[in-house]
């Protein structure tokens, strides 16, 4: 079976439903692999209109652990995920299940401080996250 593959049937889902969770969710989970083969998770917010990018907020650069792992290895796993309900069990507490809605993505991470700018980005991400009331000069 290869990464990302969904060896349960019932549980796949079409590209149009990935799409549209991914640009509705609200924290994307980012993991990565520092030099000592310890991986490191760490949550992000983040904008994906369709296709192959994502577009992910990391906040200043500077050296960090995150930084540090992406120098090491630019490969990523990426999962966005909600809580769905929670289904009782039907005698013990042991058998109830917790239904989750979730899309893992896996990739490469590429610093573009550049195409952010001219994309607009930050002002997607406040549309995204902020306020509606909140002005801020275009740039």
């Amino acid at each position: 079976m290869l990464r990302g593959d969904i060896d349960n049937e019932k549980r796949k889902v079409s590209d149009e439903m990935v799409y549209h969770f991914l640009k509705m969710g609200k924290v994307a989970h980012v993991a990565t692999v520092g030099e000592d083969g310890f991986l490191y998770v760490i949550p992000l917010v983040y904008v994906y209109e369709q296709g192959t990018k994502l577009y992910l907020h990391i906040g200043n650069i500077r050296e960090s652990h995150f930084w540090t792992n992406i120098k090491h290895d630019p490969r990523v796993c990426i999962e966005v995920s909600e809580m769905g309900d929670v289904h009782r069990g039907k005698k013990y507490a042991c058998q109830s299940a917790l239904v989750y809605h979730s899309v893992v993505v896996f990739g490469t991470i590429t610093h573009i401080k550049q195409e952010v700018k001219k994309n607009g980005f930050f002002d997607r991400l406040m549309e995204k996250y902020g306020d509606p009331e909140w002005e801020f000069a275009k740039g």
